[in-house]
């Protein structure tokens, strides 16, 4: 008989026969992954991560900048907030299909953009695309990644978005955008929240540096952590060669060990000005990410941009800055019927919900899905994704939700937040 999973969430057939739990056939990399079986949230592959990977790159991942505080407050903000829910609603055909952009995806979350991946898991970037392609959800690739976009494009079937670090400079805006348009990628992401470089002391106590700098440090992090030297450095080594910053410009950046690795990510010229030639010359879809003051949301809005991700750059830039999900509602109200896409925290399906509640048309989470990558591959995200899938589930149930879009501020207690109508896009 082959292993299944009960899901929690209850059906009932056109015959009015009694509802039955739900029974989903268990993925089949979990056969060949025990491991994974003990792994039953996000948070789980935090834990894992901490003890497979050498602690300056967990660091790098999990770190945020000086003091932390606006990490950790992207968290603690969602614990604020409780959930009023409703009974004996009929969710049996519930779906979590969401239309964002034009497209129909098969959750209300993506997985984020994280540069260096392919440092923390083997061939990272190409992992997660597959396994969000095959589960529905997009991904989005870092501009900060160090594996071509190109092959990440055909690696997702053209699905993936593209994250970009962009200088002031016309030219460069321009050149970009073309070489994103024919990689055959349809959705460009323009970070803006980067006009300086973050004072990550973090990385610097861990041993962690751009340009990445050989020691007896990280040489003994390595012969301590033998299934990431041999599974992920090694094999990188030997199959790719030195890692390079493959997406910083229209052409191949300088290798990760380059002292000229920072000055290739100046961006302290780029203004609104560049905003507008972007969206002249790049006729896709166009996306902001790092957005935390209603005005800028109202000025992006005004020159084109066809959504906006609402983040504090998972409190990796300045140290203080608003948690997103505290702005996310006055955001929603300065911009109408944009798409919003929020960033920062999430953790479990639930916060998913939440966000969805205060605003936000669509999620993304980061960190959880490259742990999983770098315990498990490909394997270990396609678990995470269905772990996130299946709380969401679980929790509309709970809710009295049929689809994402049904959520508004009615299922959180005392919220006073009423967005414009619609918000949500059903598929």
């Amino acid at each position: 008989m082959a292993t299944t999973l009960l899901s929690t969430a209850e059906t009932s057939g056109n015959d009015g026969k009694p509802n039955t739990p739900e029974v989903q056939p268990l993925d089949a990399a979990l056969r060949f992954k025990p491991s994974l079986r003990r792994l039953l949230s996000l948070n789980d592959f935090d834990a894992a991560a901490r003890r497979h990977l050498p602690h300056p790159l967990y660091a790098y991942v999990s770190g945020g900048v000086e003091d932390n505080l606006s990490r950790e407050e992207n968290l603690n903000a969602f614990q604020t907030l409780e959930f009023a829910p409703r009974v004996l609603r009929d969710v049996s055909r519930r779906t979590m299909a969401t239309n964002l952009l034009g497209t129909c995806y098969q959750a209300p979350f993506g997985i984020g953009p994280m540069g260096i991946s392919a440092l923390v898991a083997y061939d990272g970037d190409n992992v997660m695309a597959r396994a969000a392609t095959a589960a529905g959800v997009p991904m989005v690739l870092s501009g900060a990644s160090l594996t071509p976009l190109e092959e990440v494009a055909a690696s997702s079937e053209g699905q993936a978005w593209f994250q970009a670090y962009l200088p002031g400079d016309e030219a460069q805006i321009r050149s970009m955008s073309a070489r994103v348009h024919n990689a055959g990628l349809g959705t460009l992401v323009l970070t803006v929240d980067t006009a300086a470089r973050a004072n990550r002391e973090n990385n610097i106590r861990a041993g962690f540096s751009t340009p990445l700098r050989p020691s007896l440090r990280l040489a003994w992090e390595g012969l301590t952590h033998p299934s990431w030297l041999t599974g992920t450095l090694g094999k990188t080594l030997l199959q790719r060669g030195m890692p390079h910053f493959e997406n910083a410009g229209s052409g191949r950046g300088v290798p990760i060990i380059s002292n000229e690795a920072v000055r290739q990510f100046n961006r302290d010229s780029l203004d609104w000005n560049h905003v507008a030639v972007m969206r002249e010359c790049w006729r896709g879809r166009l996306v902001l990410k790092g957005v935390l003051h209603p005005e800028d949301a109202a000025t992006a809005a005004k020159l084109g941009v066809d959504a906006i991700v609402v983040s504090n750059h998972g409190g990796r830039q300045l140290d203080g800055a608003v948690a997103p999900l505290k702005v996310l509602s006055s955001i929603r109200a300065a911009t109408g019927s944009l798409p919003l896409i929020y960033d920062g925290g999430i953790r479990r399906g639930s916060d998913v919900l939440k966000a969805l509640a205060l605003g936000a048309d669509f999620v993304l989470v980061a960190r959880p899905f490259l742990y999983a990558a770098a315990v498990a591959g490909h394997a270990g995200v396609t678990h995470a994704i269905s772990l996130l899938k299946e709380e969401v589930k679980r929790n509309m149930a709970s809710l009295g939700l049929t689809s994402p879009g049904d959520a508004g501020p009615h299922i959180l207690h005392n919220a006073d937040f009423r967005p414009p109508s619609p918000l949500h896009r059903s598929c």
